[in-house]
């Protein structure tokens, strides 16, 4: 299942009038039912939700007051996600005539037309508070507590992620928490506001609207709204008319394939660090140690200690991305080591539906054609899969069949893609090369269910690596591509090897010398062939062709390579 939790919001979405019709709550119980939890998320408070509603309990876990108190009804524990609300602030409330003040554990509640009075006595008493709006109602609470930050409470306390929720509601604070999930949804009595930000308005109102969708999500687990529902796809790069090109993040089966050297590593290291911007978490089967440091991932083993499983499974249980170094890993075992480790993590991922990514390096070692799996091993299925690999025909058959998308990269892209069209017995069309050859790393992408035409895509590389690279040209050494600064009369050999220095020894040259070589056009030329920086040379280029005097151009040039390296860096 994708969807493993429903968030609802209370009124106006499963309750009438604050009346839960018994459809509504026997279509709740069918969904608890099917193995999924479900969440109340409502600005009630806790007293007040049990006098209207005794049958809350049917609930896995209660948000309450906006987010600002979690309840677990197996235990009966409340647990205090905000500070208590000032004294001085309620008091000053009533001092200016606010009526109907309502006061939680951390809420504090009443209604319009007093939001201005609210607002005064906030300033007044100089307080870091918000002010949410629900249908004519104020709630006051402290700064950053919402429906969002109390769900995401829940979820870790179940142990499950947004990514695998549905949430639902009709009203405004309902905006915060409705973003957050995966799939959203709202009633169709829902404001029109709601209504145009989420991904499905049922037809049905209030509670009969909520069991519309809970009809929908036993029968095939909101399915048929995949196609319609892009906005968490994951950017790969660009095609040739600037479009943007992503894949799904859910039910993608990925193989990148390339010689070594051709960008794969761009390529996957792209991918995972925005899935991990987006919070899907990711566990890499690393078997040559190339993504040991890894700035948003844990990694266990080395070449020393193998990894054990339950190690493994530990760190994903805490949501971590995680990469699995099998250095330690004989070659002739790590078939079987691989298989045993996914089987156990196959069957995490079927209870809390993560990772929600799985990426094979080397995946030829893994998943060999020859390799002949355990009898009574299921076949493999996470919510999404990458092979990566140099000899994609010497994978596991039934591992080629399951790729929906393929990735060919180097400069042979178009034979390699040849290759995958055989393997998989499907047509294609590469794109034409385009005419010059642009600079850049380029891959063909090949939605292979889909259409039998590849899409020429430039890659969009990770910021880590941009990182990397504005550390290699500030503070590294560029050897023979360092520049020098000699002069008119050639008298000098000040050498720059990378940008930091090159910044250094321009403050400290004569007039003569900096212009010499600012008029000759030679630090944009420099930067554009040794540093392959296109955009910086073009600023520095036009600062060359102003005619500048040497102060002025040289404030510019440093101010415009600061902007883009040895300032970040």
């Amino acid at each position: 299942m994708r969807y493993l939790a429903l968030a609802c919001d209370y009124d106006g979405t499963i309750a009438t009038h604050g009346t839960v019709s018994d459809s509504t709550f026997d279509a709740l119980c069918r969904a608890q039912k099917s193995g999924r939890r479900l969440i109340l998320v409502t600005g009630r408070q806790l007293d007040d939700l049990f006098c209207v509603f005794p049958r809350a309990e049917i609930f896995d876990c209660i948000v309450a007051e906006n987010g600002a108190l979690f309840y677990d009804p197996r235990r009966h524990r409340e647990v205090m996600l905000a500070e208590p609300p000032p004294e001085e602030f309620i008091n000053e409330l009533r001092r200016r005539g606010v009526a109907s003040i309502s006061v939680g554990k951390s809420i504090v509640a009443t209604w319009e037309p007093h939001e201005a009075a609210v607002l005064e006595a906030i300033h007044h008493c100089g307080l870091e508070l918000q002010v949410i709006f629900n249908k004519g109602a104020i709630m006051v609470l402290p700064s950053g507590v919402n429906k969002n930050s109390g769900l995401r409470a829940a979820l870790s306390w179940l142990g499950l992620s947004v990514h695998n929720t549905i949430g639902v509601g009709d009203a405004e604070n309902d905006h915060a928490f409705l973003t957050a999930c995966e799939f959203s949804a709202a009633v169709a009595n829902a404001l029109d506001a709601v209504k145009e930000r989420v991904d499905l308005v049922t037809e049905a109102d209030h509670g009969a609207g909520v069991e519309e969708l809970i009809t929908d999500l036993l029968d095939n687990d909101l399915r048929q709204h995949d196609r319609h529902v892009r906005r968490h796809d994951i950017l790969l790069g660009n095609d040739a008319d600037g479009n943007a090109v992503r894949i799904p993040p859910y039910d993608s089966r990925l193989l990148i394939s390339g010689p070594s050297g051709s960008g794969k590593s761009t390529i996957v290291n792209a991918i995972l660090e925005r899935l991990a911007q987006a919070e899907y978490q990711f566990c890499v089967i690393d078997p040559e140690g190339d993504y040991e440091n890894m700035e948003y991932a844990v990694t266990v083993g080395d070449e020393e200690q193998i990894p054990t499983t339950a190690h493994v499974l530990q760190l994903l249980a805490k949501t971590d991305s995680t990469v699995v170094s099998m250095l330690a890993v004989p070659i002739a075992d790590r078939p079987a080591y691989a298989a045993q480790l996914m089987q156990r993590m196959e069957n995490a991922h079927r209870h809390d539906g993560r990772p929600h990514w799985l990426l094979l390096d080397e995946a030829h070692h893994m998943l060999p054609a020859s390799w002949q799996p355990a009898p009574g091993t299921s076949a493999r299925r996470f919510a999404s899969e990458a092979l990566v690999t140099v000899h994609p025909r010497s994978l596991d058959p039934s591992a080629l069949a399951a790729i929906n998308i393929a990735i060919a990269v180097g400069s042979n892209a178009e034979q390699t893609l040849e290759e995958l069209s055989a393997a998989f017995g499907r047509p294609v069309r590469p794109a034409p090369r385009p005419s010059p050859a642009k600079q850049g790393l380029e891959m063909l992408v090949w939605f292979c269910r889909e259409s039998e035409d590849a899409i020429r895509v430039r890659i969009e590389p990770p910021e880590a690596e941009r990182r990397r690279h504005r550390r290699k040209y500030a503070d590294g050494d560029l050897r023979e591509k360092s520049f020098y600064f000699r002069g008119p009369q050639d008298r000098l050999k000040l050498r720059a090897q990378n940008l930091t220095l090159f910044l250094q020894i321009a403050e400290g040259v004569d007039a003569d010398t900096w212009l010499h070589h600012l008029r000759q056009g030679d630090y944009s030329r420099w930067i554009r062939t040794a540093i392959k920086d296109e955009i910086l040379a073009d600023q520095i280029q036009t600062i060359e062709q102003a005619g500048l005097p040497a102060g002025e151009s040289l404030a510019r040039v440093q101010a415009a390579v600061e902007r883009l390296y040895t300032g970040s860096a």
